[in-house]
């Protein structure tokens, strides 16, 4: 268990206050995204760019015959892949009373190949996808040995040298709990904003996917600064390589300068696992 958390982010509207706001609508359609990052410039729209955001607003404004806005549980970097992103869109009355076979079999169809549509939910007038989640969670992927990984190539960071996972253990426990990640985000991205986050797990494990022995970095957290996961992993593989001592980590969190952190992983290895909402606030379509 961590202590209390004692930097928290600024205070968001709750679903009744934002539910006051016509722009909500009637209610909220939430749909659980899985996409496959190589191909897109990340999850936010860009202009001139293709994006998993400007993908899924295309789809479902040719669906609803109308604008839509999106919100998403975390933006994701180009490259990275996701399993289950939530993305919330306010809806109508009329728009409510869709049939869950009709919008999934037409998401589907809209959707490029790289972009699956997995579940479509429903939640209260003024539900967030980003401002609701209580936690997300993501995993990092290496494949460690002089063998070139076959079906894990595409989603994993292949490292030549042996990995010690022990090591790389007890090095990820210096930075559960609440703390100043200021060392382990883009520094450009920590001007002038707080750098205070919350890790609740951190685990590091070897596994077989798919025939072949892939080393994880499972984390959860309350939120995540730009590239904050990917500095985690690169980290922990200079202590997995046997670069650096598991205390160094803790040395490199207490520093609160980038430099003093490992680097920043490869985007192909990360993906976005997963969100955790309260109990009861999300429901199926139909």
């Amino acid at each position: 268990m961590t202590e209390p958390m004692t930097h928290t982010p600024p205070e968001r509207p709750s679903i009744d206050e934002r539910a006051q706001d016509p722009a909500t609508l009637a209610g909220t359609l939430v749909l659980e995204l899985g996409y496959r990052g190589a191909e897109f410039a990340g999850f936010a729209a860009q202009p001139g760019q293709r994006t998993v955001a400007g993908e899924t607003t295309r789809a479902l404004e040719t669906l609803l015959r109308r604008p839509v806005e999106l919100t998403c549980a975390g933006r994701t970097d180009a490259g990275v892949h996701a399993l289950s992103q939530y993305v919330s869109v306010p809806v109508s009355d009329e728009e409510l009373a869709l049939p869950a076979r009709r919008l999934s079999r037409g998401l589907a169809a809209l959707t490029p190949d790289d972009i699956s549509p997995r579940r479509l939910l429903r939640a209260p007038k003024g539900f967030s996808a980003r401002f609701d989640a209580r936690s997300r969670s993501y995993r990092y992927r290496f494949v460690a040995g002089e063998a070139r990984p076959v079906l894990a190539w595409d989603h994993a960071w292949w490292l030549r040298n042996p990995l010690d996972v022990d090591a790389m253990r007890e090095g990820a426990a210096y930075l559960v709990g609440e703390h100043d990640f200021k060392s382990f985000c883009k520094a450009t991205s920590a001007v002038g904003r707080p750098t205070w986050r919350c890790i609740m797990g951190l685990d590091v494990m070897e596994e077989a996917e798919c025939g072949e022995r892939v080393i994880c970095i499972d984390v959860v957290g309350n939120a995540f600064l730009h590239s904050m996961v990917r500095t985690i992993a690169g980290t922990l593989a200079e202590v997995g390589r046997g670069r650096r001592s598991p205390a160094w980590v803790g040395e490199a969190l207490a520093a609160c300068d980038r430099m003093a952190a490992g680097p920043c992983a490869p985007a192909k290895g990360l993906t976005f696992v997963g969100v955790d909402y309260p109990e009861g606030l999300l429901s199926a379509w139909g």
